[in-house]
């Protein structure tokens, strides 16, 4: 196992730096940077500009259109841009579906779907949890009830991110109630615009409209637009969440935010109060073992070896960190960190904000948003489970 980057690694990383640095806008950067509300036009401005240099789809093979880069090439495409302040590419059409189009799709389906996401010109969204279907997800009841060439589909969807912008949504839905509950799944995709369609705003204890309710009212689809065979859903569904096995643990992002908390801490007079110090070189040791770990992923699969079967730990540690490191922010800024001023958290806000820094508006809103990543995605008490079956027997 060798976890240091060869002169050829270092040169990618140099070449990504510099790139990132000249395309990246400033405006969009001192948000990520500060937690600042980003617009849909943000994401989407920096999602086009990536797909024009071909790196929207970073992690797509030659064949379909991307960089054919390895697995350590994208990690440090990734940890570049987190450090520059880009934002996290909203993963649902080029790191999600488009692996399962490639993968599963036919040609047709190809030469339809791929373009448009490459390109960030069209918006995904995940159709995945329902209100009695969450880490249980095979006991999703969104039906799709095969009618000539057409599927009609009934149910409801939800905590869909983003949905609101959504101009197209893969979603799995039950097409047989026959056998486990995992054999009658069908992975499928629909036109958000489609008639029977509504998306309701989920407002968070932030105001903010993340998430949303997405109801289905006998939309009809295209049976064209079935992924695969009916009620092999599951098995896509599976190569879907294992397909970005590192990107879970978002160490880059981590690695971000434990700069931010120490200029926090420093701006707020804390930092040479020797616990409160202590308590950020833990973090720090556990970003470094978080990265350790998924430099060891790495380096498995640079190596042809079989990757370490550790997608849960990587998520639950990853999560974990992100808790810890919004937590101490909190503590930083102590009572200032709790006043809730909407308007503060828009860039360019000229009001007061109560006895502190502009800069601790953000905070209680983030702390409280990244209550919910011990949950997402599969909740840690369920990742134990895997990891305690998977990886220790």
């Amino acid at each position: 196992m060798d976890l240091a980057f060869t002169p050829e690694e270092q040169k990618f990383r140099e070449d990504i730096r510099a790139w990132v640095r000249e395309n990246l806008p400033q405006d969009i950067a001192h948000k990520v940077h500060n937690s600042l509300h980003l617009t849909r036009d943000d994401m989407q401005r920096w999602a086009k500009i990536l797909g024009k240099k071909g790196w929207l789809g970073y992690g797509w093979p030659k064949q379909f259109g991307g960089p054919g880069w390895n697995a350590v090439q994208k990690h440090l495409f990734e940890e570049e841009c987190a450090l520059a302040g880009a934002p996290r590419i909203v993963p649902f059409g080029p790191v999600m579906v488009a692996p399962v189009i490639m993968a599963f799709g036919n040609a047709e389906q190809h030469k339809r779907f791929l373009p448009g996401i490459a390109s960030g010109e069209v918006w995904w969204s995940q159709g995945y949890s329902e209100p009695g279907a969450g880490s249980d997800l095979a006991s999703l009841k969104t039906r799709a009830e095969r009618r000539g060439d057409k599927y009609i589909v009934n149910g409801q969807k939800t905590w869909t991110t983003l949905g609101q912008y959504g101009e197209w949504i893969f979603c799995l839905v039950r097409t047989s109630t026959e056998g486990k509950p995992q054999t009658g799944i069908s992975f499928l995709l629909i036109d958000m615009k489609s008639p029977g369609i509504q998306v309701r705003p989920i407002i968070m204890l932030d105001g903010g409209h993340e998430v949303n309710e997405v109801f289905f009212d006998n939309v009809e689809v295209p049976a064209e637009n079935l992924i695969g065979e009916e009620n092999k859903g599951w098995t896509y569904a599976k190569h879907l969440l294992s397909h970005e096995r590192t990107n879970i643990a978002d160490v880059n992002r981590a690695k971000r935010e434990l700069e931010r908390l120490k200029r926090i801490a420093k701006a707020e007079g804390v930092y040479e109060d020797t616990r409160f110090r202590d308590e950020i070189a833990k973090l720090e040791v556990d970003v470094v073992a978080l990265e350790m770990l998924v430099l060891r992923v790495l380096s498995a699969e640079k190596s042809g070896k079989n990757s370490l079967d550790i997608a849960g730990l990587l998520k639950i540690r990853g999560s974990e960190i992100q808790q810890r490191y919004t937590e101490l922010m909190m503590l930083a800024g102590g009572a200032y960190s709790v006043p809730f001023i909407l308007e503060a958290m828009e860039a360019g806000w000229q009001g007061d904000f109560p006895g502190g820094s502009v800069a601790l508006a953000p905070l209680a809103a983030t702390y409280f948003n990244m209550r919910k990543t011990t949950i997402y995605g599969g909740s840690n008490e369920v990742q134990r489970n895997i990891v305690a079956q998977t990886v220790l027997g």
